[in-house]
């Protein structure tokens, strides 16, 4: 194991087989970062931070509430488009989202994983919203070694300054509370709002993913 500055112990162990017999079509990538975190703890900053450094072509965002809410908005008749943003118009359905989101990951653990792999050929991958320990299984089932998971936190007053508000049904849902418990992450990165100290994190973040290149 080696110890990152303020970042936790990362495992020095070689990487898995590219795209090993578990892996679906598509690329096979170097390295597949998973992001978690509440609401407003920044994780999308981080990883469109991580991205713009590395480059699109080195890097790739993955967001699993993409396939949810497009094949959510297919079979409710909703645009698509407007539940990607931040609008109030995602807000008016995101508890019912949560519910039949629910509802195919029972079905299936790792039907929306499967789906944003699908054609992905950059090296470094980013899922930017973890939520599930089932989640975290799939991925380390199906690309081993090459896995790490990164919590994203941030204390209450900064996500409040971001915009945060306790919503009922969402904040205390498996959504937001599923990896709460889960412990022994690879990196934790902490984004209160000091620059210099996430400038830091993402530094020693950027260097390590360059280190599996």
């Amino acid at each position: 194991m080696v110890r990152y500055k303020g970042l936790g112990e990362v495992p020095t162990s070689g990487i898995a087989k590219r795209g090993g017999p578990m892996a679906p079509l598509g690329g096979a990538p170097r390295l597949v970062l998973l992001f978690s975190g509440k609401r407003k703890s920044g994780k999308d900053f981080v990883t469109e931070a991580l991205q713009s450094r590395l480059g699109a072509d080195v890097c790739a965002i993955l967001r699993l509430s993409g396939p949810l809410k497009e094949q959510y908005a297919q079979e409710h008749g909703l645009n698509f488009q407007r539940l990607l943003d931040a609008s109030t118009y995602k807000e008016a359905y995101r508890r019912d989202m949560i519910r039949w989101g629910e509802e195919k990951r029972q079905a299936d653990p790792g039907f929306f994983c499967r789906k944003i792999v699908e054609g992905v050929s950059q090296p470094v991958w980013l899922v930017s919203d973890t939520r599930r320990v089932s989640d975290i299984q799939w991925f380390q089932e199906t690309y081993g070694a090459m896995t790490q998971t990164i919590r994203v936190v941030a204390l209450e007053q900064s996500r409040q300054q971001r915009g945060w508000v306790f919503t009922p049904g969402v904040d205390d849902a498996e959504s937001e509370c599923g990896l709460d418990n889960f412990g022994g992450f690879d990196w934790v990165i902490e984004n209160h709002g000091d620059e210099q100290r996430l400038e830091e994190q993402l530094e020693n973040l950027i260097e390590f993913i360059h280190s599996r290149l």
